[in-house]
């Protein structure tokens, strides 16, 4: 079975839900059988290279509400975060394109490391603060993860490299219907929307796998953002 992930890596959503689908996952009997490719969505394709802001001001902007609110807002987002186990730093870290970056995992998957950067570049954005954007920083993010320092730096030179394979990406996602993301679609068959719960995830795998319609599972609200860059923020699980 293969799973294919749309995420971006300016998604919080997209963060906590790799590590709910992850979880989903490992209580699935046939884990073994899954192979899981990440796809690029980029929320903010229109954002120019090279214009990075704070976050913050981005939500407060985008919302119409006070920095306060806007990192009030932050918190929430954090909590589902954290009660996954999972860092989250609520403040002024950077937002800007994730063109690059989107290019850059597609280098990974060419070379079996996509999943490792992935997760790299997710820990530094939320929970280490560590400008994504920065050239050196993803230089540095990507030789941790796995890949060649000289041949990182030739891709993030050349703009073009990787580009038709990201906009494919993105194509793909719009045939498919995604307004949002994270969204999973197991199979090419079944799609599943949001950062859901993990018991959702594998009740998911397992109904794919036997070749059954998915049916709405949980009544938990799932975490998204949408094309537009709005993020739903469920209200946050409370764990006895």
């Amino acid at each position: 079975m293969r799973v294919e992930i749309w995420s971006d890596i300016a998604c919080p959503w997209c963060y906590i839900g790799k590590a709910r689908f992850e979880k989903g996952l490992e209580s699935f009997a046939h884990r073994g059988d899954v192979e899981v490719v990440h796809r690029s969505f980029e929320l903010d394709p229109g954002h120019a290279k090279g214009e990075v802001g704070s976050v913050t001001d981005m939500l407060a902007a985008k919302y119409g509400r006070s920095r306060q609110e806007a990192l009030a807002m932050e918190e929430q987002v954090a909590s589902h975060a954290r009660a996954e186990g999972l860092g989250y730093l609520v403040g002024d870290r950077d937002h800007g394109s994730t063109f690059d970056i989107h290019r850059l995992l597609h280098l990974a998957k060419a070379r079996g490391r996509q999943d490792a950067l992935l997760d790299v570049v997710y820990r530094a954005n939320f929970a280490e603060e560590r400008s994504v954007y920065d050239t050196e920083t993803l230089v540095d993010l990507a030789v941790e993860a796995g890949l060649d320092e000289a041949e990182t730096r030739v891709l993030l030179a050349d703009e073009d490299a990787f580009a038709d394979d990201v906009r494919a990406d993105e194509r793909e996602a719009a045939e498919l219907g995604a307004t949002g993301v994270p969204f999973f679609v197991l199979d090419r068959r079944f799609g599943v929307s949001g950062g859901q719960p993990a018991e959702v995830f594998t009740q998911a795998l397992e109904q794919a796998w036997q070749g059954r319609a998915l049916t709405p599972v949980g009544e938990d609200p799932a975490g998204a953002c949408d094309a537009d860059g709005a993020c739903e923020i469920p209200q946050a699980h409370t764990h006895a």
